[in-house]
């Protein structure tokens, strides 16, 4: 029962959000509800049903690149919402459970490597997402004709922000929620989709499924094994650093942001 629980709520979670196939997105969703009710294992409903809120939260949400103020406020309350209530709903059931811990209490070699490593990589994959496989997707993020600091700066912000936020949700609310109950692999496999639904629905199209896939799964991987959100953090926003540059420079070829007088 658990693992059709699991199998359901990853099928709701695509169908609702990327998709908008809100009919059977819901059949899925009611069928992963109902399996989690049927659990005798108390923690196993609330967690679960925890996770399920946010999805519905998220499959509601107005999710776009759009930057204008009042999308921050439509989308920013939802996006705000699926991480600050859990460990609120949880915080005496289950105390501990979702902890936002920021450093490592030593220092890894190899965790540090995944660090540096980062920089060549996503380089590369921004170099073949966007300018061979899917050279239209930059252009999901709308800037003006000529550049002009205020877009720019807004834009910067705007993919900083969603960063930070696809880490404290994704890993440290989601993987963790799910890790809690699954083995590791199959709550790293599930994290991973929901992951990618809700990037794939907000701008990463084409062949962006398959590398933010990628992505989750070795931030899952990186979070299972330091318990921290320095890394997944630093990774991610290196991440979006080579992100904003590529969009910036489909839309002007000759600019440079960071020389331009």
């Amino acid at each position: 029962m658990r693992t059709f629980a699991l199998v359901t709520f990853c099928a709701a979670t695509v169908l609702l959000i990327p998709l908008e196939a809100f009919l059977p997105g819901s059949v899925a969703f009611g069928l992963s509800a109902w399996a989690v009710w049927q659990s005798r294992d108390a923690a196993f409903r609330r967690r679960m049903g925890v996770l399920l809120g946010c999805i519905l939260l998220l499959a509601l949400a107005p999710i776009s690149t759009d930057t204008r103020p009042v999308k921050f406020l439509t989308l920013g309350l939802p996006f705000l919402a699926v991480i600050a209530l859990p460990p609120l709903l949880l915080r005496r059931s289950d105390p501990g459970l979702l902890s936002f811990h920021l450093w490592p209490r030593r220092f890894s070699w190899v965790e540090f490597g995944y660090v540096l490593l980062s920089v060549p990589l996503a380089w590369a994959a921004f170099r073949l997402y966007f300018g061979v496989l899917s050279p239209e997707v930059p252009f999901n993020w709308k800037l003006p004709p000529e550049p002009a600091s205020g877009p720019l700066l807004t834009l910067f912000a705007g993919i900083n922000l969603v960063g930070v936020w696809d880490e404290l949700f994704f890993v440290n609310t989601c993987f963790a929620l799910l890790r809690s109950l699954f083995p590791f692999w199959s709550a790293n496999l599930a994290q991973s989709v929901v992951y990618t639904s809700v990037l794939y629905d907000m701008a990463f199209q084409g062949w962006g499924p398959l590398f933010v896939f990628f992505l989750a799964l070795t931030q899952g991987v990186m979070f299972e094994r330091s318990r921290v959100l320095v890394y997944v953090l630093v990774v991610h926003l290196i991440v979006d650093y080579f992100l904003f540059q590529e969009i910036v420079e489909a839309y002007y070829p000759d600019f440079s942001v960071w020389w331009h007088p």
